[in-house]
């Protein structure tokens, strides 16, 4: 493994309507992105930005798997935030938000295949997510 991580993943609550105090309770943990449309926001480094153009929460595995595979990555947001709950549809909907695993992949031998479980891809179909992939290569 390099000092630089290969796959890490994000996952992401978007919309217009996104109240990131309402998904920091539901999921009992801080994000690593908070974005209310309309209002200035911190960016990662610290400045201030602004107006948010959407909603956004967000968490990611990048501080917390230290994998160049992305399953763990996917495994660890998967049970830290419980996605599989039996009223996240609901809550989604209710919501009027979208949600999504944004997947960092770093491809710069150009034979690495993104892993990304069945059951994840079931998961995130049942609630009208996406998984997405940035794929880089250096």
């Amino acid at each position: 493994m390099t000092n630089h991580l290969l796959a890490y993943a994000t996952f992401h609550v978007m919309g217009d309507a996104v109240v990131p105090a309402f998904w920091t309770e539901y999921f009992g943990l801080s994000p690593d992105t908070a974005i209310s449309k309309g209002e200035p926001f911190l960016t990662p480094s610290g400045r201030l930005a602004g107006p948010g153009r959407v909603g956004l929460w967000a968490l990611s595995s990048k501080r917390f798997v230290h994998s160049d595979d992305l399953t763990p990555h996917l495994r660890y947001l998967t049970q830290t935030l419980n996605l599989g709950r039996g009223d996240l549809l609901r809550v989604v909907a209710d919501k009027r938000v979208r949600l999504r695993f944004f997947c960092y992949w770093n491809n710069r031998s150009g034979d690495r295949v993104p892993d990304i479980p069945q059951d994840i891809r079931t998961m995130m179909d049942a609630l009208g997510g996406t998984i997405e992939i940035d794929e880089y290569r250096d």
